[in-house]
C-alpha cells in the first residue's frame, strides 16, 4: 500500500504564499501526480498536475500564481502558491494516477484570511 502525505498548509494573509508538499513511501509506475482542492460546501476540483513525461496543466483561476515541480529522487510533487486570495482556501488534496489504483493523501488544509 502506498502512502501519500501532503504537508505545508496553514493560515496566510491575502497576498502571501505557501509551499504545499505531497510525499508517497513509494513509486508504483505513476501517470500523474495532482492537487485537488475542495472548499466548504464545493465540489472537490482538480487545480494543477503534472504527468511521468511533464506535461502540466493549471486551472485558469491558478494560473500565473501556483506552480507545480517535483523532485523525483525524493518521491515528491510541490505545489507552490503566490498572491493566494481567499478563494483558494480549501482543503488541498494530492493524487497520485499509476497503472493500477489511484492513490489519496489525507489534504491539508489552506485558508486565506486577513
Amino acid at each position: 500500500q502506498v502512502q501519500v502525505v501532503e504537508s505545508g498548509g496553514g493560515l496566510v494573509q491575502p497576498g502571501g504564499s505557501l509551499r504545499l508538499s505531497c510525499t508517497a513511501s513509494e513509486i508504483p509506475l505513476i501517470f500523474r501526480v495532482a492537487w485537488y482542492r475542495q472548499a466548504p460546501g464545493k465540489q472537490r476540483k482538480l487545480v494543477a498536475s503534472v504527468t511521468r513525461g511533464g506535461n502540466i496543466y493549471y486551472v485558469d483561476s491558478v494560473k500565473g500564481r501556483f506552480t507545480i515541480s517535483r523532485d523525483d529522487a525524493k518521491n515528491t510533487v510541490f505545489l507552490e502558491m503566490n498572491n493566494l486570495e481567499p478563494e483558494d482556501t480549501a482543503v488541498y488534496y494530492c493524487n497520485i494516477a499509476t497503472n493500477g489504483p489511484d492513490y489519496w493523501g489525507q489534504g491539508t488544509q489552506v485558508t486565506v484570511s486577513s
